[in-house]
């Protein structure tokens, strides 16, 4: 029995899959049945069944997976510390980070990042809210935009970052566009002109209208995938408005829906950081009766022994938040 060997039944027990297990530890999946096949013969009796596509502990791998979990903390916070007595002249950063910020936020401090510290090889993993929550234990920062929840691993920080809207968009075409509902008026005030000169006043990315919720009821709607921010946000903000939703699509990705709004599927809800460099075709709306905000976080895996390489760029996060 080796510390590898066990280091990497923690992450198969954490994963419950071999596949993702192999993966969060940057080896290949014959590399990892290799070690649960030594491990198993060490104990002389089974620890994991398959199960469908992943696996099922058994009780005696139920209890090892509690020792071997110990043991890879302790690895971790270990290399941590050696990782802040080097210093940043070398190291690697693995960043996770949901659609929006990973789209809209990420490029620009990835960039000012790598010129600070340009030593430092940088690797991201996208994905939405559940996929980056799941996967804090093979990153070392991650921006999150949906809830966290309470599930996390232990020794983990979160820090508030980012403020954000989530807005209905649609065609300049589709006849709420122009409505008074949606924040225009009849006659001038309601013409394409007048609402260009609105939008054009309003922040980038902000709505220049509003649009409540009791309007959207008998619209098709365009959400995202299961798993995304914007949608649990979208989802709760409707239930609690007691507005149904008749959803017309479900789409994965930020573009995915700008691009089902611009085809006319329906009304799509986005990040409003997400609108900054849209040419004009799509109409943006604040929703009613309260807008819909939500604070974007950092997510810190071991964060009591967080390397210099992880606080410096925490620290960089939190002086560009908003």
């Amino acid at each position: 029995m080796t510390p590898d060997q066990l280091i990497t039944f923690a992450a198969v027990a954490e994963h419950l899959n071999i596949s993702r297990a192999a993966l969060a530890l940057h080896l290949s999946q014959p590399a990892v049945s290799g070690q649960l096949r030594q491990l198993q013969d060490e104990f002389g009796e089974p620890l994991y069944q398959r199960d469908g596509r992943g696996v099922r502990l058994t009780a005696a791998g139920e209890q090892l997976a509690q020792y071997a979990a110990r043991l890879r903390d302790t690895w971790r916070q270990a290399h941590a510390y050696r990782d802040a007595l080097r210093g940043l002249e070398q190291g690697t950063l693995r960043i996770g980070a949901t659609t929006t910020p990973a789209s809209y936020l990420l490029p620009y401090l990835l960039a000012d990042f790598h010129r600070r510290y340009p030593e430092v090889a940088l690797h991201t993993v996208d994905g939405n809210t559940t996929d980056i929550v799941g996967a804090l234990g093979s990153v070392d920062i991650a921006l999150i935009e949906g809830p966290v929840g309470t599930d996390l691993p232990p020794d983990t920080a979160v820090h508030p970052w980012h403020e954000d809207e989530i807005v209905a968009i649609m065609p300049r075409a589709h006849r709420l566009a122009g409505s008074e509902g949606a924040g225009g008026a009849g006659g001038p005030e309601g013409s394409q002109e007048a609402q260009h000169r609105q939008d054009r006043a309003s922040p980038p990315g902000v709505a220049g209208s509003r649009l409540d919720l009791a309007q959207l009821g008998a619209e098709p709607l365009i959400v995202r995938e299961a798993g995304s921010g914007v949608r649990q946000i979208v989802e709760r903000a409707f239930a609690r408005a007691g507005v149904p939703m008749r959803v017309a699509l479900e789409i994965a990705g930020v573009e995915g829906v700008k691009e089902a709004v611009r085809a006319g599927m329906g009304i799509g809800f986005v990040s409003a950081m997400s609108m900054r460099h849209e040419n004009g075709a799509l109409r943006v709306f604040s929703l009613g009766p309260q807008p819909l905000t939500r604070r974007l976080s950092i997510v810190v895996p071991h964060a009591s022994a967080p390397s210099r390489v992880v606080q410096q760029f925490l620290g960089l996060c939190l002086a560009n938040g908003g």
